[in-house]
């Protein structure tokens, strides 16, 4: 393998504007070929879910750190690595690419891999901002339903998710529902040690169309820290369980969003908040509520979905338990279908396959990027901010 000041060395210059070429047609048993923009650990997770979808085979990897390339080599021996992204895309037998890379980066890689032809497979949340949506969605329309796009959410595709329809198939289980109160709380380890070297990483790749900075180890391996290039636990977990219940119960961009916070917990230099309180006001007529915290696990990861007749305990499992007073007869009950946890990427690839929609298409993660936009907003602003629908943008 060469050394890694030798690939930085290698980034392709000179590149060309894509083309997009129609698809071929897959038959249930063909194999799908797989190129991943972005190999860090989430990545990794999900290269395990590929191995285990039938008739797919991984063929290329891009990262701008080289010591993930060295990683992507040893799992796939024989795969292509690439530093930039752009050479998977050239790759005519390529079918699919997977993006898990840092938040603010989705937009571009988004765009240039519909524009290519390829499949793509966005892991969550689907977009950083308003305006990278916007421009995600005009790709996205371009491609004019030729191309499968899944937003990474997976519990879309989860058992809980058709217990959850299941339960609200019959409405008088609940009656009106006038909220979801929802908790992420971990405790976080502390960090590890910084060694990656500025020899090692394409950095202008990684800093993309946020703003100009100098070489910073800590701000490459821990990008969640920091506004340029996230919003913390709002993108990475709220967005989650967001499309969880924007899918069950088909909700809309919130009219407003309220929230509270700080780094209360970690004593370093992140800039994003450890320690959240959110409110999202539902056009459904329903209050949404959200805490996190990452400086105790006590009270877990969780939602509870809140209806005069009955309630949805979702954690480990996914729980019905009526209010007697109005539904004196009714029993609790407990989902009970089971899915692998390779589901959500098999449906991605089934989707592909039977040239239909997939569990967590576009416009749910239009919706829930919004809707977690709007939080941080609010937080940065300190103040409430609303969606204008008409205009779609935050005011």
């Amino acid at each position: 393998m060469d050394s890694r000041r030798n690939f930085l060395g290698k980034v392709a210059t000179g590149i060309g504007t894509f083309a997009a070429v129609p698809r071929r047609v897959f038959g249930a048993n063909d194999r799908i070929r797989v190129g991943f923009i972005g190999f860090g650990a989430r990545a990794l997770d999900l290269l395990n879910h590929v191995r285990a979808c039938p008739n797919t085979e991984t063929v290329a990897f891009c990262d701008v750190y080289t010591r993930r390339l060295e990683r992507a080599q040893a799992a796939v021996p024989g795969a292509a690595v690439y530093v930039d992204f752009r050479r998977i895309l050239d790759d005519p037998s390529i079918d699919a690419v997977i993006i898990a890379t840092p938040l603010h980066l989705h937009a571009a890689q988004f765009c240039d891999s519909l524009a290519a032809g390829k499949h793509v497979y966005q892991e969550r949340a689907m977009a950083f901002d308003v305006e990278h949506a916007k421009r995600m969605r005009s790709a996205w329309r371009e491609s004019s339903g030729r191309l499968v796009v899944e937003i990474g959410h997976q519990a879309c595709s989860s058992a809980q998710m058709r217990d959850a329809r299941m339960f609200l198939a019959e409405p008088e289980r609940f009656g009106k529902i006038a909220g979801i109160e929802m908790r992420h709380h971990r405790n976080t380890p502390k960090p590890r040690q910084i060694e990656a070297r500025a020899d090692e990483i394409a950095w202008d790749a990684f800093l993309g169309d946020a703003p100009r900075r100098e070489f910073d180890a800590r701000r490459f391996l821990h990008w969640r820290d920091f506004w340029d290039y996230s919003t913390g636990n709002i993108h990475e977990n709220l967005s989650q369980q967001l499309a969880f219940w924007y899918k069950a119960l088909d909700l809309r961009v919130p009219v407003a969003a309220t929230a509270i916070g700080g780094a209360f917990s970690a004593h370093d230099a992140r800039e994003v908040p450890d320690t959240l309180s959110i409110g999202l006001v539902q056009p459904e007529g329903m209050l949404i509520s959200w805490t996190s915290g990452a400086g105790n696990n006590q009270l877990g990861a969780g939602e509870t979905l809140l209806g005069r007749n009955g309630a949805i305990v979702r954690d480990a499992q996914l729980r019905y338990i009526p209010q007697k007073m109005y539904r004196p007869d009714a029993n609790e009950m407990t989902g009970r279908s089971t899915s692998a946890p390779n589901a959500h990427l098999q449906d991605f690839f089934d989707a592909i396959r039977a040239h239909r929609e997939p569990s967590c298409p576009f416009d749910l993660g239009w919706r829930v990027s919004v809707a977690c936009r709007m939080a941080a907003e609010s937080l940065r602003q300190a103040r409430t901010v609303r969606w204008d629908a008409e205009k779609e943008e935050i005011i």
